[in-house]
C-alpha cells in the first residue's frame, strides 16, 4: 500500500486558559498514523517563528515531514463545554499555501491525500486542482465554512462550489454541515458528517447510513483529523465507505480512551 498524506497549516491553539500548544490537522493526524502504524507523509505550514518548534515536534513523531513557514501561525482559543460543544475565537490568521510550498517529491507516491485547511482560502482552487492530479483528496470542510477573519469564529456557506469539483471525500463536523446547507447539492462521491458522541452519518449515492460511537470522556481536540486519516487509510486500503467510517470511529475511541487515562 503507497503512503497515505496530510497536508494543511499548524496552529498555535489555547484551550481554557492553558499554555498555547500545537495543533493543526498534520499534528493530530501523525498522532493517529502512529497508532495505526501507517505509511505517511506530512507536509505542513505554520508561522517563521514556530518553524523550528514544531517541525521537531512533528519530526519526533517519526514520519517523514516537511514544514513551510511564512508569516504567523494560525491561533485560536477555545474551550468546550460539558456536552461537548466548542466555542472558538481566532487570535491570529497564517498565510495561504502555494504550490512552491509544496515539496512535490514528498507527495509522488501518494494516491489518497488529506487536505487540512484551518480556515477559509488556506487552499484555493488551483492548487487543489494540482494537488488532486493523480491522487484522491479529502478535503475538511474547515476550509470551506470557516470565515478568513479575526474574532470569535464565524461558519457560514460563503465558498466557491467549484473547488469541489477536486474531491473524493468531504468530511464536515455537524455545525459545518448546518452551515452548507443541502449536502446532496454539492456533487462529493463521498460525504462524511461527523457529530462527536453521536456517530457519524456517511452520504454516498447509495444512501445515507448513521455510524453509531461510543461517548468518551475526554478531550475531543483532535478528533476529527484523528477520523479523518482513519477514514482515509481504510478506504486506500480497499474498504468501504462505511467499513471505512466505522474503522475510523473506533480509532478515534481508541485515542481518546488513551487520552483520558
Amino acid at each position: 500500500m503507497r503512503p497515505l498524506g496530510v497536508i494543511g497549516h499548524l496552529s498555535r491553539d489555547v484551550v481554557a486558559g492553558s499554555p498555547a500548544q500545537i495543533g493543526g490537522g498534520p499534528w493530530h493526524a501523525a498522532r493517529a498514523l502512529r497508532a495505526l502504524r501507517q505509511e505517511a507523509v506530512l507536509i505542513a505550514k505554520c508561522g517563521d517563528a514556530d518553524r523550528r518548534r514544531f517541525r521537531t515536534k512533528l519530526a519526533a513523531l517519526g514520519l517523514p515531514t516537511a514544514v513551510a513557514a511564512g508569516g504567523e501561525t494560525t491561533a485560536f482559543s477555545f474551550f468546550y463545554d460539558d456536552d461537548g460543544t466548542r466555542s472558538m475565537q481566532v487570535d491570529a490568521i497564517g498565510d495561504p499555501w502555494r504550490v512552491e510550498d509544496v515539496p512535490a517529491a514528498l507527495l509522488r507516491r501518494v494516491e489518497w491525500l488529506q487536505v487540512a485547511p484551518l480556515l477559509r482560502g488556506d487552499f484555493d482552487d488551483d492548487l487543489l486542482a494540482w494537488l488532486a492530479r493523480g491522487r484522491r483528496i479529502l478535503l475538511d470542510a474547515q476550509g470551506l465554512v470557516r470565515r478568513r477573519t479575526t474574532g470569535p469564529l464565524i461558519l457560514d456557506g460563503d465558498f466557491d462550489p467549484a473547488v469541489l469539483r477536486h474531491i473524493t471525500v468531504l468530511k464536515l463536523a455537524e455545525e459545518e454541515a448546518e452551515a452548507v446547507g443541502d449536502l446532496a447539492e454539492l456533487g462529493v462521491p463521498e460525504i462524511i458528517v461527523t457529530a462527536g458522541a453521536h456517530g457519524s452519518r456517511v452520504i454516498t449515492r447509495d444512501g445515507d447510513v448513521h455510524v453509531p460511537a461510543r461517548f468518551v470522556a475526554a478531550d475531543p481536540t483532535g478528533a476529527g483529523d484523528a477520523f479523518a486519516v482513519g477514514y482515509l487509510g481504510a478506504r486506500a486500503d480497499g474498504h468501504s465507505p462505511l467499513s471505512s467510517a466505522r474503522r475510523a470511529t473506533a480509532l478515534v475511541a481508541a485515542l481518546m480512551s488513551r487520552g483520558a487515562r
